[in-house]
C-alpha cells in the first residue's frame, strides 16, 4: 500500500507517495501551480517534447528491466512533430513504463518518480523546482529524524523489557495491591480490568476524581505505565486463552503491574527518555 505525504510549496499543495521504496511526486499538483484548470493538457504538452521522451526512455532503460525499448524508439522519432500526441496512459501501456503512474480516487492524478517529477517542475518554472527540491529535502530529513527517534525508543524499550524480566520485586510495591473487594468484583470491560490492576480504579472512577483534566485515564498515564499496560494486554490475552477466571486474572495482572512498575521506575534507560 502506498504511503502518502504532502509538500507545501509557494502556496501549492503537492502530494508525494511512496511505493516499492521509491518516492513519486504528483505531476498533476505541479501542473496545478501553473494552471489549475488545465493540468492534463500541461502534462501532455510536456510529454510531446523530444527531450521529455528521451528523459523518460533513458530513465526506464536504467531502472526498469521490463521496459520496451523498440516502442520507445518509435515515440522518440515522432516526438516534436505537430501530429504527435502523448499521454501518461499511452506511455505507460505502450512501453510498460514504471517511472510514471496514474492514481484514481480523491487524491489521484498522475505521479512520477522524483527524478522525473523534478524535471517536470523545472519545465514549469526553474524557481518553482528549487522550492520543490528544498521542501522535499526537508520532508526526507524529518522522516529520517523520526526513524532515528523510533529506533532509539525501540532500543531503549528492549533494554527496559530485559530489566523487567530480570529484576526482582524491590522494597516497595508499586502500584498498591488491589483489595479483596476489587478482586471479587467482576469487570464486564476487559479494559477496566487492566485499569484496576495498574491504576487501582476504573476509567469512570478516574474521571469522577479528575474532572479538571483533559482526556481519559490512559491519556494521562506516564511513559512507564503505558509500557506496563502494553505488556499486561499481552499477558491478559494469554491468561484468557488458559481459561483463567476474571477475578483470578485481576490478581495476577496486579502482581505483574507491581513488579514491572518497580523495575521501570528504577531503570536508568527509562529516565533518559524523559
Amino acid at each position: 500500500m502506498a504511503k502518502s505525504r504532502i509538500l507545501q510549496v509557494q502556496q501549492s499543495t503537492i502530494n508525494v507517495i511512496t511505493q516499492d521504496e521509491s518516492d513519486f511526486i504528483s505531476l498533476t499538483d505541479i501542473a496545478r501551480h501553473k494552471d489549475a484548470g488545465h493540468t492534463d493538457s500541461i502534462i501532455q504538452n510536456w510529454m510531446r517534447n523530444r527531450n521529455t521522451i528521451e528523459l523518460l526512455g533513458f530513465w526506464e532503460t536504467i531502472y526498469n528491466p521490463n521496459f520496451k525499448p523498440l516502442e520507445f524508439e518509435g515515440f522518440k522519432k515522432q516526438a516534436g512533430l505537430n501530429s504527435f500526441v502523448m499521454t501518461p496512459k499511452r506511455w505507460i501501456e505502450t512501453t510498460n513504463a514504471v517511472g510514471i503512474v496514474s492514481k484514481s480516487g480523491r487524491y489521484g492524478g498522475t505521479f512520477a518518480h522524483k527524478d522525473i517529477a523534478l524535471e517536470f517542475a523545472s519545465w514549469i518554472s526553474i524557481e518553482f523546482k528549487l522550492y520543490v527540491i528544498k521542501e522535499f529535502q526537508r520532508l526526507k530529513n524529518d522522516e529520517n529524524n523520526r526513524l532515528k527517534l523510533e529506533w532509539n525508543l525501540q532500543r531503549t524499550l528492549a533494554k527496559v523489557n530485559y530489566l523487567i524480566h530480570t529484576d526482582a520485586i524491590k522494597e516497595n510495591l508499586i502500584p498498591v495491591e488491589i483489595t479483596k473487594q476489587q478482586a471479587s468484583f467482576v469487570y464486564a470491560n476487559e479494559a477496566d480490568l487492566l485499569n484496576v490492576a495498574l491504576f487501582g480504579m476504573t476509567a469512570k472512577e478516574w474521571r469522577d476524581k479528575n474532572k479538571d483534566k483533559v482526556g481519559n485515564i490512559r491519556d494521562n498515564a506516564t511513559l512507564e505505565q503505558l509500557v506496563v499496560l502494553s505488556n499486561m494486554e499481552s499477558i491478559n490475552a494469554l491468561l484468557i486463552q488458559q481459561g483463567l477466571q476474571q477475578n483470578k486474572r485481576l490478581i495476577e495482572l496486579n502482581k505483574v503491574a507491581i513488579t514491572q512498575m518497580k523495575s521501570l521506575l528504577e531503570s536508568k534507560s527509562m529516565k533518559k527518555l524523559k
